[in-house]
């Protein structure tokens, strides 16, 4: 993978990246993400996701033998929800062939994992036994779970893989449209009188995992819990009912608002969704969507295509990698506008 196409914005500053801008009759301009705030008009809703990246890496050396051996905890059994009283949980592990049902892993010098069975897609239920809680487990010895490709020399960078706002543990990845804001980017948006409500999206397996089907909907699409608050849910009404548009910041709220409203009006509350949005899907809540470059045969890569018209996200792309936008999760932004608004 070419290496400008991942290469790291600027730490010191999180507004620092570039913005193509996909307009809904299919011009394509080059900002700054510091411009994002003139794209919005006043009254328009911004809605963001306050998930939390949770450090859900586990190193440890299998037992016996002393072998390294590494865990992805995804959430607990019975469960999509962080539970930090869990006890057993679905777990991707790594060397898979050596971490069969039985083995265990030794964590740290009080903390031991067994693997119980095995479960769909290479996973693996995994038991914890530990003198303190996962959640406390996890951040005396996890590791944020950067994506691979970033790879081994991303490690010291990945306390930039969390948003400014992240508020509600639960993910083992990020919003990443939302790593770009700073104060200074609420600060504008205040000043535009730009309004910004919340939403809660756990991103787990169902976003990240990679469409490995020659036919998109033969792709079985995980479920991730959400939740729409009661104001968040009248915010949007009101915005829908006096024409002011609905943002959102990333797919993840996409993915929220649309699966909270597919029986008609946006119900606040507590879900699951396993909402797949292809092209031909009918978009009922969200006007404009902030967003990364996508991975290939990625569903975020469909969510945009069906978003904003597969020809002109292939346009977009061809346009940003000629002009060497950086892609992926530290890589530049798009703010695409719906198109049949």
């Amino acid at each position: 993978m070419p290496e400008r196409l991942i290469a790291l914005a600027p730490a010191e500053k999180r507004d620092a990246a570039r913005l193509l801008v996909l307009r809904a009759h299919g011009a394509i301009e080059h900002r700054r993400f510091s411009d994002f705030p003139t794209l919005l008009e006043p009254g328009d809703l911004l809605v963001l996701n306050e998930t939390q990246v949770v450090r859900a890496r586990l190193r440890g050396r299998r037992l016996p033998g002393g072998g390294a051996a590494e865990l992805l905890l995804l959430h607990p059994v019975g469960s999509l929800r962080f539970d930090a009283d869990a006890k057993r949980w679905l777990a991707l592990v790594r060397p898979g062939q050596k971490l069969q049902p039985g083995r265990q892993i030794a964590v740290g010098d009080d903390a031991r994992v067994t693997i119980e069975e095995h479960a769909e897609g290479g996973a693996r239920i995994v038991r914890i036994d530990a003198k303190d809680d996962v959640a406390q487990l996890l951040e005396r010895w996890g590791e944020v779970p950067l994506p691979p490709y970033i790879g081994e020399a991303g490690r010291p960078h990945a306390a930039r893989y969390q948003t400014i706002f992240a508020r509600v543990p639960g993910s083992v990845a990020a919003p990443t449209a939302s790593l770009h804001f700073s104060e200074s980017t609420f600060a504008a948006l205040a000043e535009r009188d730009v309004q910004v409500a919340k939403v809660v999206l756990d991103v787990g397996l169902g976003t990240f995992r990679p469409i490995v089907e020659e036919r998109l909907d033969a792709h079985p699409m995980h479920a991730e819990p959400y939740e729409i608050p009661q104001e968040t849910a009248s915010a949007v009404a009101r915005a829908q009912q006096e024409g002011r548009r609905v943002i959102a910041a990333g797919t993840t709220v996409v993915r929220a608002l649309e699966a909270a409203a597919a029986e008609g009006s946006l119900r606040g509350g507590r879900f699951e969704t396993n909402l797949y949005i292809t092209p031909g899907y009918r978009f009922r809540v969200v006007d404009a969507l902030l967003t990364n470059f996508h991975l290939p045969r990625s569903t975020l890569l469909v969510l945009v295509s069906a978003f904003a018209g597969y020809d002109a996200i292939r346009r977009a792309y061809a346009e940003a990698i000629a002009k060497d936008y950086r892609f992926f999760s530290f890589g530049d932004a798009m703010f695409l506008e719906r198109t049949g608004r």
